[in-house]
């Protein structure tokens, strides 16, 4: 992939809705991957004819804080915006036309990424949508999008959110706190908030408690989804070497191409909330070890790295998006 793999960007579009997005914040892989192949250090063509796939950079964050009236429940500027840009490449292009779409890609870590796509059936169906909002119950089809990883930067340095205590001293055996944001959350702080000296479950941290502290002294890190299906936890559990529990309903995990969940996380069905002591409990403690040494080592897929390195984040995703166009038949292109 690294030797052959080509994507092409259009260079349409003007700052700062179209090549620019987020670089911190939960939705900094949004704009760390618009930065990275803008740069065109790995994989960037500007040979429209050799390109595999050609990328769209728009930013639906950007738009959101552009055009979004807050408070309105009108989304319309945004679908319009998205729409107009498929115009625009695909009267000045021909490859748009060739394809249908389908060797296209787009890229958002908003929630509203997938409606952003519902103005202009090709996109919605035929092109390879990056996600973070992974939602199967709202389009996301696995066979032709990516699951994108939120990550909350807060800073560009995250080598101060790496590693924890070692297993022998992590004395709390499930840990999370956060919002009532969705249904999820609502039973899982209704079945365990500040109830049980295992599990600990805030909706508020005391003052004096640190996250970070937290996360790094726990073994399991309770990951359940929010208003959407993804949490900036999944990745903030495996930089703290805390195997997460996902609690989900429809959610794609990232790069699961590649990556055996099931060797370095525990899924807890929604209906199983009220049993999560009784699950955790029941793994072994060397099933446990193992588990958490395979977090450590995939870790490095879900660094986003200034410069990029292989098998980062950046690598990852463009990964992702050649085995999806590898799948793809693309009309009158081969």
């Amino acid at each position: 992939m690294e030797r052959v793999f080509k994507i092409y960007v259009y260079e349409e579009g003007e700052m700062p809705i179209f090549h620019n997005g987020p670089c911190g914040s939960i939705y900094s892989t949004e704009g760390n991957f618009i930065y990275e192949i803008e740069k065109g250090s790995f994989y960037r063509t500007k040979n429209q004819e050799e390109a595999h796939v050609f990328f769209m950079p728009f930013s639906v964050v950007v738009m959101v804080q552009y055009l979004y009236e807050d408070g309105s429940k009108d989304r319309g500027a945004i679908s319009e915006i998205v729409a107009d840009y498929i115009q625009t490449i695909s009267s000045k292009h021909p490859f748009w036309n060739l394809s249908l779409g389908a060797d296209h890609v787009m890229l958002s870590c908003h929630d509203w990424g997938p409606y952003s796509t519902k103005s202009v059936p090709n996109l919605f169906t035929n092109s390879i949508r990056v996600f973070c909002n992974a939602n199967t119950s709202e389009g996301f089809n696995p066979l032709k999008d990516v699951s994108l990883p939120e990550i909350n930067l807060n800073t560009g340095d995250t080598k101060s959110l790496f590693g924890g205590s070692p297993p022998e001293k992590r004395s709390i055996l499930a840990f999370f706190a956060g919002g009532l944001h969705g249904h999820i959350r609502h039973l899982l702080l209704g079945q365990w908030k500040e109830k049980d000296p295992d599990v600990r479950v805030y909706e508020k941290l005391p003052l004096d408690i640190s996250y970070e502290w937290m996360l790094k002294n726990s073994k399991f890190c309770l990951c359940p989804s929010g208003y959407e299906v993804a949490s900036p936890r999944v990745v903030e559990a495996i930089y703290a070497e805390c195997v997460p529990v996902l609690i989900s309903d429809g959610y794609v995990l990232p790069f699961g191409d590649v990556l055996n969940w099931k060797k370095f996380s525990v899924v807890v069905a929604v209906e199983d909330i009220g049993n999560i002591k009784k699950i955790l409990m029941g793994i072994s403690e060397a099933k446990y070890l193992k588990m958490q040494r395979r977090v450590k080592q995939v870790r490095r897929h879900f660094v986003m790295n200034g410069p990029t390195k292989r098998f980062d984040l950046f690598h990852m995703i463009v990964h992702s998006i050649w085995l999806r166009r590898l799948n793809m038949r693309i009309l009158n292109r081969g």
